[in-house]
């Protein structure tokens, strides 16, 4: 009996020993990402903030729900939202609306101007500690991954095709937007100079004319720099548009790290390196080149790593981190971001707010409220 268990017992050691070093390997990659992101992220502020999760938010991000169709659409991936008209304001009323001043005696104050005489008055009456700031949050358009995941079907992608720069014929390593995405990107931009009074010959309807964001934020992945250089294309504070009535506030979008895609394995969202992007999108560098890094952006891709994924809760900590930096840029009340449909997902985990997914190229408003811990 001792020598027919004697082999049984071997087999059972190295299996075991076989179990834990797999173990040991799976925590040592989930470390080499956590490292990762902590050692290269763009700024020292950045980079405090995700070492070993030690450190305490800036802030408590809130979701204000209420004002707008979106905060109320169905969530789980059978839909996808896209851009409403008037971005779907809800035409309510708010305290204090007897303080406003309609723009004529004849003329009544629009649902759009008394949502901003709301949101100003919400930032001018709360805490020194306390910002109220609505996002313009568009999603990328179509791109070139998007097409190959349709066409293999999402299991094979992900086990195969997602870890491939491309098949041959096609490039998805940084995916660009297809044409389909470009269309989807210039609706945004028809969207918005119409829905603002900027395109020649529109008029606005009952809801009054949308107020413009005056800060603009982008991840640094290819589809989502041509996806808002195309959406806010003619919507700059020059002397170029036709209607100079209209005051429009300077288009100088920001490239940040923290706002990107989940990270690793998938090899459309490993950026291209800070020359590449500074030769085809920044400001000097030709017509409608207006786009300016970050601090820190550093030349390559430091975050990007083959062979783990990143987590959906280390997401969020990450698109925590760009809230915070853009709650301390500036008193803008209205602010634009173009991203990606995880970062949106990870975004609404951080705020508390319904997970309703995007449709390529959708623009959603997202009002925030920021309470400085």
């Amino acid at each position: 009996m001792p020598a027919l268990l004697s082999p049984l017992v071997k087999r059972y050691f190295v299996f075991v020993v076989l179990i834990l070093l797999i173990f040991a390997c799976l925590l040592s990659q989930s470390a080499h990402l956590r490292n990762t992101l902590s050692s290269h992220a763009p700024t020292a502020e950045m980079g405090s903030a995700t070492k070993s999760g030690s450190r305490l938010p800036k802030y408590k991000f809130t979701a204000v729900t209420g004002y707008f169709k979106h905060d109320s659409q169905p969530r789980g991936p059978g839909y996808e939202a896209v851009t409403l008209p008037s971005l779907g304001l809800i035409n309510k009323t708010y305290p204090g609306e007897d303080t406003l001043t309609p723009p004529t005696k004849d003329k009544e104050s629009t649902p759009w101007e008394r949502f901003a005489h709301h949101l100003s008055a919400l930032n001018q009456e709360s805490p020194p500690t306390t910002t109220y700031k609505l996002l313009y949050y568009t999603r990328h358009g179509q791109g070139y991954h998007n097409v190959k995941e349709s066409e293999v079907g999402t299991p094979a992608w992900e086990s195969h095709w997602a870890r491939l720069d491309g098949d041959g014929k096609t490039v998805w390593a940084d995916a660009h937007l297809t044409p389909l995405g470009e269309d989807q990107a210039r609706a945004v931009n028809q969207f918005l100079l119409y829905e603002s009074g900027l395109l020649p010959g529109s008029t606005q309807g009952e809801m009054g004319t949308l107020p413009l964001p005056t800060r603009h934020y982008v991840s640094p992945l290819t589809r989502c720099i041509q996806t808002c250089q195309l959406a806010f294309k003619g919507i700059a504070g020059d002397d170029s548009h036709p209607n100079m009535e209209i005051k429009v506030p300077p288009f100088k979008p920001v490239i940040k790290e923290m706002v990107r895609e989940r990270l690793g394995i998938h090899t459309c969202d490993r950026r291209s390196s800070k020359s590449w992007l500074e030769k085809h999108f920044l400001a000097g560098a030709g017509a409608g080149k207006v786009f300016t890094f970050e601090p820190g952006f550093k030349e390559e891709d430091a975050l990007w790593v083959p062979d783990v994924r990143e987590t959906i809760t280390q997401h969020a900590a990450r698109i925590q981190l760009f809230l915070e930096d853009v709650f301390d840029d500036g008193e803008d009340h209205i602010v634009s971001v173009t991203a990606h449909s995880g970062s949106a997902l990870a975004l609404y985990e951080v705020i508390g707010h319904p997970e309703v997914r995007l449709a390529p190229g959708a623009l959603v408003p997202i009002l925030i409220k920021a309470e400085r811990l």
